[in-house]
Order: C-alpha cells, then sequence, then structure tokens
C-alpha cells in the first residue's frame, strides 16, 4: 500500500485541519516507533501547564514544563531530547532528536547541569495506534506527514508548531496553515 511507504519513524504527523477529535485537534505528532506492530508517538504542541517537578516528588529541581503525548497511558512519564550523546540507551528518531534513555543518568545530568531545559522535553502519556489502525487513518485524510526538524522541538513556540510545520510543507499547505482554528473566525 502506497500510505504504508510514507510513514516511517522519525516523522511528524500533522493533524487534518477539521479534525474534531479533542486529543489530536491540531495536533503535532512526532512519530518515535513505526511498524507492523502498531506506532507510537507524542503530541508535541499540547503543554498542560505543569512542570516536571510538580509530577515527581525525587527528581531535581528542574524548570521544564510538562506536554499532554496523547491518551495512551496517561499515568506515565516519557521525554524527548538532543543529548542522546550523554544519556545512554537513547533511541535516535530523527537528526538531533532521540528519545528515552537511561532515568538515573537523565537525573543525574539534570542535577549536575548538563542538560538544560531547552534539551528537553517531557510528556505525560502517549499516541499509540495498533496495528494497522494509523494507516486507516491516513488513508481517510485524518494525517498528513512532514519530516521532523529538531527546531520544531527544541526552537518554536507549540502554540504556532501546527501552522508552522504545515507552511514548511509548502504548495497547497501554505495555504491550509493559514486557516484560523475555528472557522466562524472566518
Amino acid at each position: 500500500m502506497a500510505t504504508q511507504s510514507l510513514v516511517k519513524s522519525g516523522q511528524v504527523l500533522l493533524a487534518d485541519p477539521f479534525m474534531l477529535d479533542p486529543y489530536f485537534h491540531r495536533a503535532v505528532i512526532l512519530l518515535c516507533e513505526h511498524h507492523q506492530q502498531g506506532s507510537v508517538g507524542f503530541i508535541l504542541n499540547k503543554s498542560i501547564d505543569m512542570k516536571v517537578n510538580d509530577l515527581m516528588a525525587e527528581f531535581p529541581t528542574f524548570d521544564s514544563e510538562v506536554f499532554y503525548g496523547g491518551p495512551v497511558q496517561t499515568d506515565t512519564l516519557h521525554y524527548i531530547h538532543n543529548v542522546g550523546d550523554l544519556l545512554e540507551e537513547s533511541v535516535q528518531v530523527a537528526n538531533g532528536v532521540w528519545w528515552g534513555g537511561d532515568f538515573d543518568k537523565l537525573k543525574f545530568l539534570i542535577a549536575s547541569e548538563l542538560i538544560k531545559p531547552e534539551n528537553i522535553r517531557f510528556f505525560v502519556g502517549y499516541s499509540g495506534w495498533s496495528s494497522g489502525q494509523l494507516m486507516e487513518e491516513m488513508e481517510i485524510g485524518s494525517w498528513m506527514t512532514a519530516p521532523m526538524d529538531a527546531n520544531y522541538l527544541f526552537k518554536l513556540q507549540p502554540g504556532q508548531l501546527w501552522s508552522s510545520v504545515m507552511y514548511n510543507k509548502g504548495d497547497i499547505y501554505e495555504i491550509i496553515s493559514d486557516m484560523p482554528d475555528h472557522i466562524s473566525w472566518n
């Protein structure tokens, strides 16, 4: 199937501008794992107005906000960062972007100030699809793919991310990127 070859780990998924699902409205999801058994990703642009220290008592003091990764296992904490060379067991998902890694080493690197808030993003929960589910959603037009750029995660404001990534796709997507969030605003 042609859609299958278009989707791969390390890309971003952009929600269709008319998607009504409140979990994924104008979501930009970094797809960290995609294979025949299913897919895992994290919504990059949904802040939950919490700091990582609000969630974990035994964590070094760290001024890093937490994002809503998705509706699956919202009792779990995940992290994506740009310090894979320092953090063992990290999985590189895109150029300059790593997922996970040794949690005790992470706490040590944060306490030692070798990892700063601008190097990492924390997520509560994740977005997941069972075998074939994401492909079905792609077929009906729920998602579009785009290349991942580390700047999307570490430099751009989350509130502007969907429009920025859509604009960067070029052509008709530049027009879509300017659509107001709610049609009634036209």
